[in-house]
């Protein structure tokens, strides 16, 4: 037997946070250490964290990362394990994303990434450059400071390998393994063992299945061991990194970490025989015929043995797992509590502030809050240090007990229900009913006096007195009256964030949680400034059908029973007089059903179809509709895509979940202002459905 320990790690960094960052990193090396690995993968960019964004345009981001990097030489944590450590390099006045090996106290090799995220979430191409040179490497001169350290001149840099006594160990970094052409191949089939994967890679509901099939895959046909490295938590921006740091061997999962967790060091070890390898891949002849013909990746030689022998177990070998998911109900309970917990504690924040009507969207919001005071309960029962000494410093009280999550929620989130003469008893009992179940600080407030006194300040300017539409009112009086209500909840949720810590006698300020969905973010079914805007929106990325869907859930996995009435009842603004013939719907306000608009989403974003191949696929897949209605269905909602493309550029900053988002000049590059007739698309439209009747008469 040829024995190796592995690790890997998801480590929770922070942009730009360097000390931190560096604290993680060192933590995660003694821990593999202790397990008694011999090699350690980090996360993509660990020392200054992945999201800098145009902080890489600083030369300081560089220099300080270097500067971390001499930290861990001289602290000594890289003597007897063989270090995989992310940051960027300036070479030759080009900037790369690299992994850096260390061995030592050595600097063995940088390996700058060669294939470059830059769609949806990413602009790694904004920064960096990829490594263009096959399997070729060049001298870099190494930085003053790492000279004087490690009395090495200059290093290579490139597409290599390492080889020690007793195998070959190389890096892949990210976006390299979804390439079609990906860089695993050539590396095993040149007989490199270890291929290790460092990864920025954010949640997105229901992608984890798609990371490990590639994972798995990638040593399914060829053999080898694969490790696989990401970062966890919310580094700064949109994005939750959900870790579930991975190793695999031989086409199966042999370790698996946690996907969400509030835990800043996760490491992942195992140990495997090398002879496994060897034998699947000699026992494959013709992939020994192919292998015998690769362009060789080039070594470089570490003296240092990386095997060991362990007789005394009876079986030491990690032998394969079964893979763990989570249901997409339970990524919306554990990836957007844990970005709000990321957010909270490095904020400075007191906690959060959230307008709650007794809808669906609000209490998701709310829910997420109650799911993460449960996680936090969790983990401080289970020991997390970091966990307990947070709360503790957020509420304030050294020796709090972090034992009830109703008692932390009351301490650290604060809703209230804003009520106008348009209200109903039965959303305002289900607000209640559902803060007191989490244990939120609940108000009740009417702000019936506030949307008076700015129609009568309208009247007394103007001689004129809006009315709403049931009484006779136009439709720019009717939306008026209903955005007025919507933007002074607004000013509220505010006031009250910033002044109800001091009415409690705690300090700090609250953070404003927003609760629109990505439905109606895309439609523009929503007032610009109104109770929607907020600091941050944990459900913003969520479509409507995946929010009930987690409401129900939650029911009976976190036991809010108060969720029943919520997700019966019909969607409503609640901001027009109900009479005994009008009542006010979401839907037949927007024109649409929920479900229509996720299709929407996703054609228009995924597919990329314009109006007209919107309409002839849509023809075809609703034929139980008539080619005209499903004319105007898509006429009308890109008509008020377009009409209300510029509320993008105010959208509370959310967690990105769905794959649609519209999320303005972040993850949807379009253009703000439209001619919002289309004429041209519209013709073409009007002609198809005039075709498509013609040949069914």
């Amino acid at each position: 037997m040829n024995l190796v320990t592995l690790a890997t790690c998801n480590l929770n960094q922070w942009a730009m946070d360097f000390d931190g960052n560096l604290g993680r990193i060192v933590e995660s090396i003694e821990v593999a250490k202790g397990k008694g690995a011999k090699y350690r993968l980090g996360p993509e960019l660990e020392i200054p964290g992945y999201g800098c964004q145009d902080h890489f345009y600083e030369g300081d981001t560089t220099r300080h990362s270097w500067e971390c990097l001499a930290e861990i030489i001289k602290s000594g944590v890289t003597n007897g394990i063989l270090c995989d450590v992310g940051m960027p390099v300036i070479h030759r006045s080009v900037r790369y994303n690299c992994r850096v090996l260390l061995l030592d106290g050595q600097v063995l090799l940088i390996r700058p990434k060669k294939w470059l995220a830059n769609d949806g979430n990413y602009r790694e191409m904004r920064y960096f450059v990829p490594w263009t040179k096959h399997l070729q490497t060049e001298e870099h001169a190494l930085p003053r400071t790492i000279q004087n350290l490690t009395g090495q001149i200059s290093v290579p840099i490139g597409d290599a390998a390492i080889s020690t006594r007793d195998t070959t160990v190389t890096s892949e970094i990210c976006e390299e393994l979804f390439t079609p052409q990906a860089s695993h191949i050539a590396y095993s089939l040149n007989g490199i063992e270890i291929i290790g994967n460092s990864s920025g890679s954010h949640h997105q509901l229901r992608k984890l299945h798609k990371r490990i099939d590639l994972i798995i895959n990638a040593t399914a046909k060829n053999g080898g061991i694969y490790l696989y490295a990401n970062q966890q938590g919310c580094d700064g921006g949109r994005l939750y990194f959900d870790g579930c740091a991975l190793i695999a061997m031989n086409g199966e999962l042999i370790a698996q970490g946690t996907q969400f967790s509030p835990h800043d060091v996760e490491v992942v070890t195992a140990t495997v025989d090398l002879e496994e390898v060897r034998s699947l891949r000699t026992g494959f002849v013709s992939r020994m015929h192919q292998a015998s013909q690769v362009e060789q990746v080039p070594r470089i030689f570490a003296d240092f043995e990386m095997t060991h022998t362990d007789d005394d177990a009876d079986d030491p070998i990690n032998r394969p797992i079964e893979i763990r998911y989570h249901t997409p109900q339970e990524e919306i309970a554990f990836g957007p509590a844990n970005w709000l917990w990321d957010y909270l504690r490095r904020s400075g924040a007191g906690g959060y502030f959230l307008p709650l009507s007794g809808g669906a969207d609000s209490s998701s919001t709310a829910t997420v809050v109650g799911s993460m005071c449960q996680i936090l309960v969790k983990q401080a029962q289970a020991g997390n240090q970091q966990v307990i000494a947070d709360v503790r410093r957020i509420v304030g009280i050294a020796d709090y007990e972090l034992n009830d999550p109703r008692d932390l929620a009351n301490r650290i989130f604060v809703t209230c229900y804003m009520g106008t003469e348009n209200s109903s008893a039965e959303t305002r009992r289900r607000a209640r009913n559902l803060a007191d179940q989490i244990g939120a600080h609940h108000l009740n407030i009417e702000i019936d006096g506030m949307v008076a006194a700015t129609v009568k300040m309208f009247t007394t300017l103007t001689r004129k007195t809006p009315r709403f539409k049931v009484h006779g009112g136009t439709n720019s009086e009717n939306l008026a009256l209903q955005n007025i209500q919507a933007r002074l909840r607004m000013v509220s949720a505010y006031f009250l964030a910033q002044l109800t810590p001091w009415v409690r006698g705690t300090n700090g300020f609250l953070l404003v949680l927003g609760s629109s969905n990505v439905d109606e973010a895309l439609r523009g079914y929503m007032t610009k400034y109104d109770a929607s805007s907020a600091d941050i929106n944990p459900i913003g990325g969520l479509s409507k059908h995946d929010l009930r869907s987690f409401l129900r859930w939650s029911i009976d996995n976190l036991g809010y029973t108060a969720l029943a009435d919520v997700v019966d009842a019909a969607p409503t603004a609640e901001l027009e007089p109900i009479t005994e013939t009008y009542t006010q719907t979401d839907e037949a306000d927007m024109g649409f059903s929920y479900d229509e608009l996720g299709i929407f989403g996703r054609y228009r974003k995924l597919h990329a179809l314009g109006p007209v191949a919107m309409f002839e696929r849509l023809v075809y897949e609703w034929d139980h509709l008539p080619p005209a209605v499903v004319a105007d269905k898509v006429k009308r909602f890109f008509r008020y895509y377009a009409i209300n493309r510029h509320k993008m550029t105010t959208l509370t900053p959310s967690y990105h979940a769905e794959n649609y988002s519209p999320d303005d000049n972040r993850y949807d590059l379009r253009q703000f202002l439209y001619n919002t007739r289309w004429t041209w698309q519209f013709r073409k439209i009007d002609a198809l459905v005039a075709r498509i009747e013609q040949e069914r008469v």
